[in-house]
């Protein structure tokens, strides 16, 4: 099969496009053929190895993992002789883990695993597209920052994956949502609810004296320490880029409701029963329509390499998604 090979950390141009072996599958085990995929900022990580301490995970040296890419959507080619919920031709969409390898004509999953059938009229490009984001946004929002009725959430790189995600659940838990993102997104972001959506190359949210209960910054561009003026008085500050002083107070945003905090919640590592239920928390919202996918383009596999670019570039809007055609 082909797949986009990383064997050295470094800018987009270390990313290759290879014949590698097809997944070997065992008995528990689900082979889907993938017909899309994403790239995000945590592949970028994989294949740059950084920030440093993205080594601790991705390798320290070089790539630990040769095919990136965690989730996907497509169809199941063939399962293992226990499996009993999905059978060949079933459309399913999910996540790998710990380990990446979505980045390929094939993935093997098991079935006990992060995968679930796309609902009905769905097509690929949708189905991959609301993963990410959504299992990242809901529990930092959900279980983080305990957002409820009534509270103002304040989200920083609103028009990301995470970010777009984001506006939309906390709306959907009955937050007043600001969202803050560059000119050329904020009619996206409008769009997906928010309350008002400030650009960011016009003003400084942090200067206008306003209060939040929870900042939620998508792309850690922005501190704890600048954030604190804009929390309300128990507000909590979280974000999905680990930094020392963020680590150091997550304990305590953990273990009480007073005082300003600092957490992040590090939800790939949650467990997998915890993933699962929100994979299926998002389906139901989005077959409810209280939530939808945001794409930015649909590239093919033969771009992966730009596809890296553009998000290194870090001004996409929603989800970028890469298609894999049917194999010959």
């Amino acid at each position: 099969m082909r797949a986009a090979v990383v064997e050295r950390y470094g800018g987009p141009e270390v990313v290759a496009l290879r014949e590698v072996r097809d997944p070997e599958i065992h008995d528990d085990e689900l082979l889907v053929r993938v017909e899309a995929t994403t790239i995000g900022p945590t592949d970028a990580a994989a294949r740059s190895g950084r920030p440093a301490f993205a080594r601790l995970y991705f390798g320290l040296m070089r790539p630990r993992h040769a095919v990136l890419g965690f989730e996907f959507a497509g169809v199941v080619e063939r399962v293992g002789s226990s499996v009993r919920r999905f059978a060949p031709g079933d459309r399913v969409h999910g996540a790998l883990g710990p380990q990446p390898g979505a980045h390929a004509e094939f993935v093997r999953i098991a079935e006990g695993g992060l995968v679930a059938h796309v609902p009905a009229g769905w097509d690929p490009v949708d189905a991959v597209a609301i993963v990410d984001g959504f299992l990242t946004a809901i529990p930092f929002l959900r279980d983080g920052g305990r957002v409820r009725r009534g509270d103002r959430v304040l989200v920083n790189g609103a028009s990301g994956a995470v970010g777009s995600a984001a506006v939309q659940f906390a709306k959907h838990l009955g937050a007043e949502v600001v969202g803050v993102c560059g000119p050329a997104h904020l009619d996206l972001v409008r769009s997906l609810g928010a309350d008002r959506v400030v650009d960011y190359t016009r003003e400084d949210i942090v200067t206008t004296g306003e209060r939040y209960d929870v900042v939620f910054d998508a792309v850690g561009t922005r501190s704890f320490r600048e954030c604190r003026r804009v929390l309300t008085a128990d507000g909590i500050y979280l974000s999905t880029v680990p930094s020392l002083p963020v680590l150091l107070r997550t304990r305590r945003a953990r273990s009480t409701d007073s005082g300003q905090r600092a957490a992040n919640l590090f939800t790939g590592l949650h467990p997998l029963a915890e993933k699962a239920a929100d994979l299926a928390l998002v389906g139901e919202l989005a077959a409810a329509e209280a939530i939808r996918p945001v794409v930015d383009r649909v590239l093919a596999l033969d771009d992966v390499v730009e596809a890296h670019r553009i998000v290194d570039g870090g001004h996409k809007g929603g989800n970028l998604v890469i298609a894999i055609p049917a194999v010959e």
